[in-house]
């Protein structure tokens, strides 16, 4: 079993930054994925960000490349979620999630451990 505990959420205006965390313990060694999702009010959660647990390897959704950035500590087994540039329409509730190997790694069928979220609001 894996548990995921995200935070950093929070309020901010247009053109802020936040930065979200995402710490995993319990059986990490079967973590070969963590991805960020985002969930609008009344809408699926979609795919942001997505890392290999090794950290080499990323994959972005187009409506957040160059803004936001996905890293990985070695050292805490936490994943990072560096916002910039935040807008409104990126008020949503983020949610970190793991998975071990296989495609597909923007669906998230295929994350099996889900952290409860970070509310992120941006006023304009």
């Amino acid at each position: 079993q894996v548990h995921l505990v995200e935070s950093g959420g929070g309020w901010v205006q247009t053109g802020a930054s936040l930065r979200l965390s995402c710490a995993a313990s319990g059986r990490t060694s079967s973590i070969a994925r963590v991805g960020w999702f985002r969930q609008f009010q009344g809408k699926e959660r979609e795919f942001v960000v997505s890392i290999s647990w090794s950290g080499g390897m990323t994959d972005y959704a187009d409506p957040v490349q160059g803004r936001f950035t996905i890293s990985r500590s070695n050292a805490n087994n936490t994943v990072y979620l560096q916002l910039t540039g935040l807008k409104p329409e990126d008020t949503a509730r983020y949610y970190c999630a793991a998975r071990g190997f296989g495609a597909r790694w923007n669906d998230r069928r295929q994350y099996d451990y889900w952290g409860q979220g970070t509310q992120v609001t941006v006023s304009s």
